[in-house]
Formats: C-alpha cells, structure tokens, sequence
C-alpha cells in the first residue's frame, strides 16, 4: 500500500473503486440532496482511502487498514478533527455498500475517531488582572460595587451565576470565607483574599447603603433598583472595565475564573485543592488548567533561558 494520499491521486486508483465511489457520490446527491462542496469533500477522502489501498478493491478494506489510513493521515500532519471527520465520510461509505449487498461488515465499526482534545481556556496575565481590578472608579458608589465584585470573583473562582446570587448571610468577613452552593446542589467554602475582604468591607459598609438608599436587600452585590444583577448585566460591566484596561484578548464570562486557576496553579497549588475550590465534581474538568500553566512556563523558559 502507497503512503501518498494525496488530493490529486485520483490516476493511480482503480477503475472498480472509481467506480464505487462514483455510485456512492449518486446516491448522496438523491438521497440527501447535499451540496456540491459537501460531495466534493466525500470524493477527496475516498479517493484518499482508495490511493491509500492502491491495488486493493474499496470493498475489500479491513479494519486494519482503517487504523494505517489514519495513521499516515494523523502523521502527515492532519489535525484529529479532519481525521474525525474523514471517517465518518467512511462509515458512511462502508454502510452505503452494506445496503448494497456489496459489504457484509463495516471495516470501521471497532475503529475510534481521534481524541479531538478540549480547547483550552482563555485567562488573562496577572498584569492584566491587576488592571482589571484596577479599572473602576473608586470614588463613586458603583463603582466600589464593581471594583468589589472584581476583586470577589478573581479571589475566589466563582462562576459569574454564583457570583451575583451571593447573599449578605453567605459570606463572613471575619473568618474570611464564602458559603456557596454550587451544581448539583453542592455546597463548598472558598476563602476570600484580603484585598477581597478590604473591598467588600468598604463596599458594604458604604457604597451598599448608598445604592439602595430606604431599601432591603438579602443580595450582597445590588443594583440602583435595589435588586440582585444579572450575569448578563455583570458580564456588560467586565467588558467595560477590559475595555478600559486595555485589555484586548477576548474575554469570556468565565475568564476571572480561569485566571483564579490558572494562577493558583503557576504559583504551585496543587490540583486537588484547586478542584476544590472551583467546585468541579471531576478533577479531569480540573486538569486543564496544568496545560495552560505548562503553555506558560514553556515559554516563560524558551525567553529567559540561556539555551532556550
């Protein structure tokens, strides 16, 4: 078998796969009506399969020689989600021949696609977090609000729905802890930094009963209407804020709280204790943040050290 598996092989295949492929691209186009492009697509990785075999009749393929086609896919620098989806252009080929009666078992029935891997999170330097929480203006009500709000996230990985469900009983400033109750009804105790602490202070014992003036509330962070935020409306007020940081990465609702992690875990926290304290039922959901943290002292090394 031939490792060029090019686009362009299409002389080097057989007349009889030429001919299948052709009947299974027919029969796509009646039966699903797929666009031109799409069966465009299905022919390349066939025909792909089809050099790959060189002499070998398609319906002859064995599952062995699924897992090599992959592999010289995968090692000709084929990222795991063309992989993915070049078989299932080949599941669905094979199963066109069952139907055919030309086939009796399908070749990659046993074969798994490629591990596709998670995207890793967006974070944000120190540098930028400290401009972040830098960003409100101190001065006025709100603005405190924000700024203790900033701090509260960052100090404690919340998710941003935890965040602003926060109630004055749920947090005790003297012993420096919040009581959440997380997914699945689950209940952590996530200590608060003192410069959280400091900013809630403030925040409480001014800005607070500035904001809601005659009024009650059983929300610790409160609006102008003296009800609790919105994720929506917090999330507007941390664009902003980027916005006025400078901060150009793009952002997301979760960002503070993959910057809590990722920092605890470049300054050495250890990953259990992380799980913890974001409230991950799975330390597998944990674990991605040592990839980040491990992007970070790659290249922190190939720019400082002498031999990098």
């Amino acid at each position: 078998m031939g490792n060029n598996i090019g686009y362009n092989s299409a002389m080097r295949i057989s007349q009889e796969n030429l001919d299948l492929i052709d009947l299974f691209i027919d029969g796509l186009w009646l039966e699903a009506g797929l666009s031109k492009n799409t069966l465009s697509a299905y022919r390349s990785d066939l025909n792909r399969l089809a050099t790959f075999l060189d002499t070998k009749p398609l319906i002859s393929t064995e599952s062995k020689d699924i897992h090599r086609f992959l592999a010289v896919l995968m090692a000709a620098g084929n990222k795991a989600s063309s992989s993915a989806r070049v078989l299932s252009t080949l599941r669905r080929f094979f199963r066109y021949q069952i139907r055919q009666n030309l086939m009796q078992t399908d070749p990659c029935r046993d074969v798994l696609p490629p591990k596709l891997g998670r995207p890793l999170p967006k974070t944000l330097s120190e540098n930028q977090v400290d401009a972040l929480l830098n960003a409100p203006n101190i001065e006025s009500s709100l603005g405190q609000r924000d700024k203790a709000m900033l701090e509260t996230l960052y100090a404690t990985g919340l998710r941003v729905s935890e965040l602003v469900d926060l109630t004055m009983l749920e947090i005790n400033l003297d012993v420096g802890l919040v009581r959440i109750v997380g997914k699945g009804n689950k209940e952590r105790l996530v200590p608060l930094g003192e410069q959280a602490i400091d900013s809630i202070h403030h925040y409480i014992n001014s800005a607070r009963i500035e904001i809601l003036k005659s009024r009650t509330s059983d929300f610790l962070f409160v609006t102008s209407r003296g009800s609790g935020m919105t994720r929506q409306a917090f999330w507007h007020l941390i664009k902003k804020y980027a916005l006025l940081a400078g901060i150009e990465t793009r952002l997301s609702p979760h960002t503070l709280r993959h910057a809590f992690a990722t920092h605890l875990i470049n300054h050495g926290a250890d990953l259990r204790s992380v799980q913890m304290l974001l409230g991950h039922s799975d330390l597998s959901t944990t674990q991605i943040y040592t990839h980040v943290a491990k992007e970070r002292l790659q290249s922190i090394h190939a720019k400082h050290h002498p031999r990098g």
